[in-house]
Order: structure tokens, then C-alpha cells, then sequence
């Protein structure tokens, strides 16, 4: 799969697919139906999930669409940075299909939530499952007792971030025909500040708006 739209497609079809168990098994709806029924009468609850199914396709649009914008902003992220800090010049075509590869590592994410959930914490409720985040620093201090806007940087720290700056270091790495330390740089350099921008908006508006 040279072609990175062919990579994208499959890529968010995999996270459909994913996303579709972890509400099959896990019971997502159900959970929501209870969380919901403190505040909504039954009819109104029922009007909710026969409007959510009707427009589900519409999150089967959105997937693609999400993935497509993010990595190709990441791209261009990683492209200034090899602009800047290699002597050799990579293609942002390159830059989006490592960016897309490297997307890959996420999925590890809600596989594992759903081995979690269904083998380990078995009593749980919509809250549980919606701040979950494996091998995370929010899993170490917990989001119970956790002011509401630093609950997306401590997701945020986990071990799959981690993976994802060691996979785009590798390939910027061969792409720059030097090695993975030369790319760890221009990732730190180029993604890492786009990143810490994106956590400091994320908790800018959660704490505006909480």
C-alpha cells in the first residue's frame, strides 16, 4: 500500500470496525441509556437512540474525514521541521504516508480497552470506559479526584504517545538517510511544540467550558 490515501482508508475502516466491538461488547449503549435516564423521561431517550442510529453513517464519514485532517496537519508539522533541521529535503507525500503509519500504533488503544474491560475491570460504568486511557499517567492518579481540564494532558502521557514519536523518528530517520536519533530531533522539535500547543487548547477551552 504505496498510496497514502489507500493507507488512510483502511486505517479508519480498522478504527470503525474497532469501534463498533467496543460498543457491541462492552455495552456502550446501555451505558448511556442508563447515565441518560436520570436526566430524560423514556420517550425522550428513546427519540435520542433512534436518532443516533438513523445518523450513524455520519460518523462513518466523519473517521475518515478526522484521520485525513490530522495527519495531513502533522505532515505539514513534520515537513517544516525537515525543512529546518535535514540537509536532505523528504517530500511531504513521504512525510504524510510516515504520519499514517505511525497512526497505526493507536489502534492498540481501544483493542486493549476492550481486553481491559472485558477481562479485568469488569464492573465499570460510561464514565470508566470514557476516561480510560492504557498505561497512561491518568490511570496512575486517577480522574476521580482530577480538576476536569488536566484529564487530556495525563491521557495524553502514555505509552502509546511515546511509540508514535519513536515510529515518526525511525521513518524520518531512513527518509533523511541519517538515523533515528537525527529524527527523534526533528520530531521534538517540529511535533513536540504542536503538540503542547494542542494540549494547552484542549484544557483552555475544557476549563472554560466545564
Amino acid at each position: 500500500m504505496k498510496n497514502p490515501f489507500i493507507k488512510c482508508l483502511f486505517l479508519s475502516i480498522a478504527l470503525i470496525l474497532i469501534t463498533e466491538i467496543i460498543k457491541s461488547v462492552l455495552n456502550i449503549d446501555k451505558l448511556l441509556y442508563n447515565s441518560m435516564a436520570e436526566n430524560l423521561s423514556s420517550q425522550q431517550l428513546n427519540h435520542f437512540f433512534e436518532i443516533q442510529n438513523k445518523w450513524k453513517w455520519v460518523s462513518y464519514f466523519f473517521i475518515p474525514v478526522y484521520i485525513t485532517i490530522k495527519t495531513s496537519v502533522i505532515a505539514i508539522v513534520l515537513y517544516m521541521g525537515t525543512y529546518f533541521f535535514s540537509q536532505k529535503e523528504v517530500a511531504y507525500k513521504s512525510l504524510w504516508t510516515i504520519a499514517i503509519k505511525a497512526e497505526f500504533v493507536f489502534l492498540l488503544v481501544p483493542i486493549t480497552k476492550i481486553i481491559w474491560f472485558y477481562f479485568f475491570q469488569t464492573k465499570y460504568d460510561l464514565e470508566d470506559i470514557q476516561y480510560f486511557y492504557p498505561l497512561s499517567a491518568l490511570n496512575i492518579v486517577g480522574y476521580k479526584d482530577l480538576e476536569s481540564w488536566f484529564i487530556y494532558p495525563f491521557q495524553t502521557l502514555n505509552l502509546f504517545e511515546l511509540a508514535y514519536w519513536l515510529i515518526l523518528a525511525y521513518f524520518i530517520g531512513k527518509e533523511t538517510e541519517t538515523n533515528m536519533d537525527k529524527g527523534l530531533k526533528i520530531v521534538a522539535y517540529s511535533y513536540g511544540p504542536t503538540l503542547l500547543l494542542w494540549i494547552t487548547i484542549v484544557m483552555f477551552f475544557t476549563l472554560n467550558y466545564s
